[in-house]
């Protein structure tokens, strides 16, 4: 299927590894350019050497050093993506994991950190890049946020009520911004085989516990949000993508 997105630019977030890197790889072989980040330059630099081969014609990869935990670094990075390409008409917002930790026992400063971390700072890159795409009638924002925004993890609590801050805000954005040919989505990953999830626990005990009985992978995760950037998904918007191996056990 031809996702009629090559020649589009992307700002990915927290990019140089795990989904934010598949994202990135999947959009850049639907010949979209990529802007991406890490904290760190060594990291930022060997993702770029890493994607730049596959960058088909006419499509770049640019790296940016930018720590996205902050809203101040969250904006940076947007406006970063847009000098370095001209114009960022997608947006994948993402950030790493915040500790584990029950509800009770997880302290309120752990809380706030979450909160900058996973919904401030996707709030900071929204704003950053949606005055452009309304302006131009295009846009795509995808926020990457965790099977727990739709069902609490109890050892993840600061996690679990940060995402579904994004997810109230992802719900909010797409309403406003619908009719100027922008949509706003957040997809909702189950048990992936990243470095998070290995730090967790057992990657083979937890693949027991997904009915698929396996991980999902970080380059299927990344073909899934390349289409819901995509024009055929143009009429997708305001919702929340699982991506879970039939991990969320509701109908809702």
């Amino acid at each position: 299927m031809d996702l009629g997105i090559a020649g589009k630019c992307a700002a990915v977030a927290a990019s140089s590894t795990g989904l934010g890197y598949g994202c990135a790889a999947a959009l850049l072989a639907e010949g979209v350019s990529v802007a991406i980040c890490s904290r760190s330059r060594e990291r930022i630099d060997a993702a770029v050497e890493k994607l730049t081969p596959n960058a088909p014609s006419g499509a770049r990869v640019v790296g940016i050093e930018a720590d996205v935990s902050s809203e101040q670094g969250a904006h940076s990075f947007v406006r970063q993506a847009i000098e370095a390409l001209g114009q960022v008409d997608i947006l994948v917002a993402n950030a790493g994991g915040p500790p584990p930790g029950s509800p009770s026992e997880t302290a309120l400063d752990a809380y706030r950190a979450a909160l900058d971390l996973n919904l401030l700072s996707t709030i900071a890159m929204a704003q950053a890049a949606v005055g452009g795409m309304r302006e131009r009638g295009w846009g795509r924002i995808v926020a990457i946020t965790s099977v727990g925004a739709r069902q609490p993890i109890g050892y993840l609590a600061a996690s679990s009520v940060a995402r579904a801050g994004v997810t109230s805000f992802v719900k909010t954005l797409a309403t406003e911004v619908a009719a100027d040919g922008v949509t706003v989505n957040s997809a909702q990953p189950g048990l992936h085989a990243t470095d998070r999830v290995t730090q967790l626990g057992s990657a083979d005990r937890m693949a027991q516990s997904v009915p698929a009985k396996k991980l999902g992978s970080a380059e299927d995760f990344g073909r899934a949000v390349a289409f819901l950037c995509s024009q055929p998904a143009q009429f997708i918007t305001g919702t929340s993508l699982l991506l879970d191996g039939g991990q969320y056990p509701g109908l809702v």
